[in-house]
C-alpha cells in the first residue's frame, strides 16, 4: 500500500530478539507481573486513575520509551507513559500487516488541533504500536451528564467538532460513523475537542464521494442511506450526523429516537423532528439547514463553520446542567449505539 505523509511521524522499527515466542518479546521488552499501582514504576506518573475492572496478572511492559500499563479497551488498546517525561498517553496495538491500512487517514491529512494525533509507531516481527496523545472523557458521557449545554457553550465545542469534519472533507476522507462518543476532550476543564479516531473512514479517489456500504451507528444514520439501493454522498451523510450531534447537544435528546429499530428508520426515513421554542432563531435555523431529508439541500461541513449561530453565541461560558425531566429527555446510554450491519445483514 503507498501511502503519502503529509505529516510527519516518527515510526520505528525496534530491535529484534533471538526469541519469537510473543511479540513483546522480539520487540526486546521487560515484562512485570505485578498488583501494585503502575505509578510506582515513574515517580513522574502522578495518580492514575485505577482500571474499571483490575487484572492482577497484566504485564506491565516497557516498550522503547514506553510503559504499557492496563488495558482500556479489550487486548489491544493500553494506557501508556513516557518513561522519561511521565507523560501519559494511549497506546493501540495493531497486526503489523494491517496497520498501514489502519493508519492510511492519519497518514494522509495535515495536523489539525481538534484531531486526536499520531505521537510515535514502533514497529515489532508481528505487531505495531501506535501511541497517542491521550484525552478527558467523551462528548456523548459529557451530555449524558449535564443533560444539554447552553448555546454558547454549544456553539463554541461544536464548531471545533465542524472544523475537524471540514478539514477531513477537504482532504477527500470520509468519517462514515460520526457520533458524539466519536469526540473526546484534550483538556481536563473540557474546553477542547478533538475526533478520537479516523479507523473507520473512508480516503476518496478523486472528488467522487459516492459510498454503497451502509456503515455506522443507528441514532445517526441519514435518511439515504437507509432508502438507498445504490450509493449515497458520504459527505453529505456525514452532514446528517452533525445534525444529529447538534441537535443532542442543544436539546439533550437524539432527534429520532425509539427503542425498536424499525421504528427508529421509519422516523429517520420520513425526516420529521421538534425544536423546542426555546433555542434562539439561530440555533434552529443552523439545525434545520443540516437535518434535511435531500442529501443536495443540506448545507457542507465548511458552510456550516460560516453559519451566524457561532458569532451570535460566542465564544465563552459553560455547561449548564438542567433537570432531569422525563426519561425521553435524556440521551440514551448505551442503546442505540450498535452498529447499523447487524440490521442490514
Amino acid at each position: 500500500m503507498n501511502i503519502q505523509l503529509s505529516n510527519p511521524i516518527n515510526i520505528s522499527r525496534y530491535g529484534r530478539s533471538r526469541h519469537k515466542a510473543t511479540d513483546f518479546e522480539e520487540l526486546g521488552l521487560s515484562c512485570l507481573r505485578t498488583t501494585e499501582s503502575s505509578q510506582s514504576f515513574s515517580p513522574n506518573l502522578g495518580s492514575p486513575s485505577p482500571p474499571e475492572t483490575p487484572d492482577s496478572s497484566h504485564c506491565i511492559s516497557c516498550i522503547g520509551n514506553y510503559l504499557l500499563l492496563e488495558p482500556l479497551e479489550g487486548d489491544h488498546v493500553f494506557r501508556a507513559a513516557h518513561l522519561h517525561t511521565g507523560e501519559e498517553l494511549v497506546c493501540k496495538v495493531f497486526e503489523i500487516g494491517i496497520y498501514q491500512e489502519s493508519l492510511a487517514a492519519y497518514f494522509s491529512l495535515g495536523r489539525h488541533e481538534h484531531i486526536n494525533q499520531v505521537v510515535e509507531v514502533l514497529l515489532g516481527e508481528k505487531r505495531a504500536y501506535v501511541f497517542f496523545e491521550r484525552s478527558h472523557g467523551d462528548m456523548h458521557s459529557f451530555v449524558r451528564t449535564c443533560k444539554k449545554l447552553r448555546e454558547d457553550e454549544a456553539a463554541r465545542l461544536f464548531r471545533q467538532i465542524a472544523s475537524a469534519v471540514a478539514h477531513c472533507h477537504d482532504n477527500g476522507v470520509v468519517l462514515r460513523d460520526l457520533k458524539l462518543r466519536k469526540f473526546v476532550f484534550r483538556n481536563e476543564d473540557r474546553s477542547l475537542v478533538k475526533l478520537e479516531s479516523l479507523e473507520d473512514t473512508y480516503i476518496l479517489e478523486g472528488n467522487d464521494d459516492s459510498l454503497s456500504e451502509k456503515h455506522g451507528c443507528p441514532a445517526y444514520v441519514s435518511p439515504e442511506i437507509l432508502n438507498a439501493s445504490g450509493s449515497y454522498s458520504g459527505k453529505a451523510a456525514d452532514v446528517w450526523s452533525l445534525g444529529v450531534m447538534l441537535y443532542t447537544i442543544l436539546v439533550g435528546r437524539y432527534p429520532f429516537h425509539d427503542v425498536e429499530p424499525s421504528s427508529l428508520f421509519s422516523k429517520i426515513r420520513r425526516g420529521h423532528f421538534s425544536i423546542p421554542e426555546n433555542l434562539t432563531p439561530k440555533a434552529k435555523c443552523l439545525i434545520r439547514s443540516i437535518l434535511r431529508r435531500e442529501p443536495a439541500e443540506r448545507l457542507t461541513s465548511r458552510e456550516i463553520l460560516e453559519h451566524p449561530w457561532f458569532l451570535s453565541s460566542g465564544a465563552a461560558g459553560g455547561a449548564m446542567v438542567q433537570g432531569r425531566g422525563e426519561q425521553e429527555q435524556t440521551v440514551p446510554e448505551v442503546n442505540m449505539e450498535e452498529e447499523l450491519d447487524q440490521f442490514f445483514s
